[in-house]
């Protein structure tokens, strides 16, 4: 044990059980603590890999209120501290609890130092393989898409379409609604880009007013308008052989628009109030939740502008299109806020990932991580549910797991489609199906579908 675990803190009142426990650790470095506020005192000074914790502490040592509240401060402010609550015997119930709040194990007096030893060894071993794997893992080289999450065949096919556009200096148009993460693609064009080590400036054109956006983009000289005290250089010569991405360019102003497409045809600039031209090497990349189509057919976005930053696109899906992404995302978010709030909580209720699953979703990733994040800070216990989502009031529809489940529920939506488009024609469904009108008859019986 002493090759395992350096260092335990024992949190006990009883002086003899102590010194006894104190006498069976005597291979470690052993702290002792015998109420809430010196533990948590020894926890700061000691930083412990173990603790095993009397839930019997003063001034409730007849209660289990004290234990209760240590239990969570510790963790609280030590999350990957293993922890083992030690209960009177036959207290299954508070043991169970203890559990439930984030406790590793524990165990029932009157104590074994031997099975105790082991209970301690084993949460020792389990405390540094995970110390070892947070080392590891901050060790590993940063991926350009470590920042992107997602398992779905449409998200891949966008990371293919990413990996094979960053090579280039085409100029790109990212299309999807808001919060899709078309910021963070732009982040890995730019990080797997020639251009990576020279800087990558956004402006968002939706966000800047009309008048002060021109000087934004393309700067000015010193004394061009009043206030203009010294000659400042824009984004886009800011930007020189790094990238420039102008979010939200369906709200360019009609004024500026003419004014880009010049500079994206002719790469030079000329600042307000200058008459010079200034060349920039730019690699532009443009993103919007418009549909610019629309905003040509109303007059309000120039279509050789359009063509112009549309050399190649890329779509980031919503992410209801995004099958598995919601579950994935989720999860990724709960160990990230959980860290961040130095919280016990672990994982999310089997109800809590159905309505995670069907949610519709119309504030996409962002509207989830703000979701998880809310209930990361909120829950009282381990576990994440749909009311701590607050997604408690949405109706869902309880999708099986098992193959049989899933083929019958296959089966009868193909049959239902079929029917409607056939007009319920039996004849016409069986076709469709590609089955015999016997067999058709039979499944409708089956499934007792009406016809």
């Amino acid at each position: 044990m002493q090759d395992t675990i350096t260092k335990l803190l024992i949190i006990e009142d009883d002086p003899g059980l102590q010194r006894q426990l104190r006498w069976s650790f005597e291979g470690c470095d052993v702290a002792v603590a015998s109420d809430r506020q010196s533990a948590l005192e020894e926890l700061e000074r000691f930083s412990p890999l173990v603790v095993t914790l009397d839930l019997g502490l003063p001034p409730d040592a007849g209660g289990t209120s004290e234990g209760f509240q240590a239990l969570e401060d510790i963790l609280s402010r030590a999350p990957d501290t293993k922890v083992i609550v030690v209960t009177g015997h036959n207290d299954r119930d508070n043991a169970v609890r203890a559990i439930g709040r984030g406790a590793y194990d524990f165990y029932e007096k009157p104590v074994d130092p031997d099975l105790l030893g082991l209970a301690v060894t084993r949460a020792a071993r389990l405390a540094r393989l995970e110390q070892e794997h947070r080392m590891l893992v901050s060790e590993v080289p940063r991926s350009p898409f470590a920042e992107l999450i997602a398992v779905s065949p449409e998200m891949l096919r966008v990371c293919r379409t990413v990996e094979k556009l960053a090579p280039t200096d085409v100029t790109t148009l990212i299309l999807g609604e808001s919060g899709t993460g078309k910021e963070v693609l732009v982040r890995i064009l730019h990080n797997l880009s020639n251009r990576s080590s020279k800087r990558l400036v956004a402006i968002n054109c939706a966000a800047i007013p009309e008048n002060l956006l021109e000087s934004e983009l393309f700067g000015y000289e010193k004394g061009a308008f009043t206030g203009a005290i010294k000659t400042t250089r824009g984004k886009i010569e800011t930007a020189d052989r790094g990238i420039l991405f102008l979010d939200e360019i369906g709200d360019l102003p009609l004024s500026l628009q003419a004014k880009l497409l010049r500079f994206l045809q002719e790469r030079v600039i000329e600042r307000i109030g200058g008459r010079k031209e200034i060349p920039v090497d730019v690699r532009v990349v443009c993103a919007t939740h418009q549909n610019l189509m629309h905003l040509i057919r109303q007059g309000r976005f120039r279509e050789d502008l359009y063509y112009r930053i549309n050399e190649a696109t890329i779509v980031a899906p919503p992410l209801r299109e995004r099958q598995g992404d919601p579950v994935v995302l989720a999860r990724a978010f709960l160990t990230r806020f959980a860290a961040q709030h130095k919280r016990v909580v672990k994982t999310f209720s089997p109800k809590a990932l159905a309505f995670i699953e069907q949610y519709e979703w119309p504030g996409n990733v962002r509207e989830l991580e703000n979701r998880v994040k809310r209930a990361v800070v909120m829950a009282d216990g381990r576990e994440i549910t749909p009311a701590d989502l607050e997604l408690d009031e949405i109706k869902i529809e309880e999708v099986p797991f098992g193959l049989r489940e899933m083929r019958e529920r296959a089966e009868r939506q193909a049959i239902k489609r079929a029917m409607h488009f056939g007009d319920s024609n039996l004849s016409r469904a069986s076709e469709l199906l590609g089955i015999t009108r016997p067999t058709l008859y039979n499944l409708l019986r089956k499934y007792k579908i009406p016809y």
